[in-house]
């Protein structure tokens, strides 16, 4: 139980673990736990999408994609093109201290390997994240999201999730909740 207890603490450390490339963006943050929240609800959108994916498996690869960053913390783009991590380590450390570790090993293998459609879908999942991300600067005026769009969009390996990068990128990140009822946002009643 102490050994579950310490994994429970270290993905904690998720919450307070800061999103890099932000401050290459000029605008936003974000820790690594928020981000794996939206990437696991994306994945399951996705895999329900998809209509062939195990879609627990697809949320199992979300969640646990960036365990390792508790350790190894956020390497961003510019950050990796002079630091090596050795994140096969850290899950190694973490995996030989968990009752669960040669599953969770196997996850993050498979994450990493990006060979089975759910991994596919998982790193997909990744990617639309910050695609989101994006779209939510560049309605707020940051006019570097527009450059950064097409390289996100290329690493996307779905039809699924190009086809979904498409309508977000088209789709105002305020419209979900401010609609046309003028009488509701003046009264506050209808």
């Amino acid at each position: 139980m102490k050994n579950i207890a310490n994994f429970l603490f270290e993905v904690g450390m998720l919450k307070r673990t800061p999103r890099t490339g932000f401050q290459f963006l000029g605008s936003g943050a974000e820790s690594v736990a928020e981000h794996s929240f939206r990437t696991a609800m994306i994945g399951y959108s996705l895999a329900q999408m998809d209509g062939n994916a195990d879609v627990g498996r697809v949320l199992q690869l979300c969640l646990f994609h960036d365990i390792p960053e508790a350790r190894i913390g956020d390497l961003n783009y510019v950050n990796k093109k002079y630091v090596k991590a050795d994140e096969e380590k850290a899950v190694e450390d973490l995996a030989r201290q968990l009752p669960f570790g040669a599953d969770y090993r196997a996850t993050l293998s498979e994450f990493m390997a990006k060979e089975t459609h759910e991994a596919k879908l998982a790193h997909d999942a990744d990617q639309l994240e910050m695609i989101l991300a994006l779209k939510e600067h560049k309605d707020l005026g940051n006019r570097y999201a527009d450059e950064w769009y097409p390289f996100v969009l290329g690493r996307l390996a779905t039809d699924v999730a190009k086809e979904l990068s498409a309508v977000i990128w088209e789709t105002d990140s305020s419209k979900w909740w401010f609609d046309s009822d003028a009488e509701w946002w003046v009264r506050g009643e209808k």
